[in-house]
């Protein structure tokens, strides 16, 4: 396993496998990496010839008031883990190397990037489409591999994928969870013991919608004002936003369809968590 900080190394790398005929896996993180992340890794692995991470906390999907300068970061830690998942090359670039001096273009998905997150985050995705086009063009991957958790994002980089002919296929992978449902996040390094109890909130309201949607409930009104009611139940929980979309354009849904995006954005107390259900 090979760890790089400069974008000119890992497009020499890249260019030597390219060459020979290698597939490229890709999974780009922030990392803190966790057994969510890990999941991704291990399906790249097992499904590509060459496997690449990168490991950057982009400040442009940061608002002023939110949490980049606190952001867990444990590098030694994720290096450790990479390595014994068979990673062949991780990148780790400094904010220099991907925003030089006089940096001055970003992207966006409009319309999808303002929907959901992008409501109360005007900026985030703004910040994501352009820090993973970014790795793409470095990286040139085959495959990449996000996660579920992060459904809107993965939507949006579909999205952006397409209308740009880049040739990269993105793979979405279930949401990985701790045994008591909580959906498996950096972020949860900031709950305390109370605090995590009161989050199983956002998986629970969502198992409840589930099984009133598999008995037969096709009404999205009513579900959402089953999951409002779920969350609101517990006083440390605080709702951003409860969303039922179409999983393709996020416009809101009347009705239940197949492939339907549930999505919850909740505080508990100053920790923002998100969780999802496509049903």
């Amino acid at each position: 396993m090979k760890t790089v900080k400069s974008i000119h190394e890992v497009k020499e790398f890249v260019k030597k496998l390219k060459r020979k005929g290698k597939s490229i896996g890709f999974v780009p993180t922030m990392g803190y990496l966790h057994a969510g992340h890990l999941s991704l890794v291990q399906e790249s692995v097992r499904r590509c010839d060459c496997t690449v991470v990168s490991i950057f906390v982009n400040p442009t999907q940061f608002a002023p008031n939110e949490d980049f300068n606190k952001y867990p970061r444990n590098i030694q830690h994720d290096i450790e883990v990479l390595g014994k998942e068979g990673v062949d090359l991780i990148f780790i670039p400094g904010d220099g190397e991907m925003y030089p001096k006089g940096y001055k273009t970003y992207v966006e998905v409009k319309n999808l990037q303002d929907r959901l997150c992008g409501g109360s985050r005007p900026d985030f995705f703004k910040g994501v489409c352009t820090i993973v086009l970014k790795l793409f063009n470095i990286v040139a991957p085959d495959i990449a591999f996000f996660g579920q958790k992060d459904a809107q994002q993965t939507i949006i980089i579909k999205k952006m994928a397409c209308d740009l002919n880049m040739d990269v296929k993105i793979e979405n992978l279930p949401i990985k969870r701790e045994k008591n449902g909580l959906a498996l996040s950096s972020r949860n390094k900031y709950l305390d013991k109370k605090q995590k109890k009161a989050a199983l909130c956002l998986s629970r309201s969502l198992t409840k919608a589930g099984k009133k949607i598999e008995a037969g409930e096709k009404n999205a009104d009513l579900i959402l004002k089953s999951i409002k009611t779920e969350i609101e139940s517990e006083p440390l929980a605080r709702i951003d936003y409860v969303e039922i979309v179409d999983s393709e354009n996020l416009q809101p849904l009347k009705q239940i369809k197949d492939k339907t995006l549930i999505a919850v954005a909740v505080f508990i107390d100053n920790v923002r968590l998100i969780d999802n259900l496509i049903v």
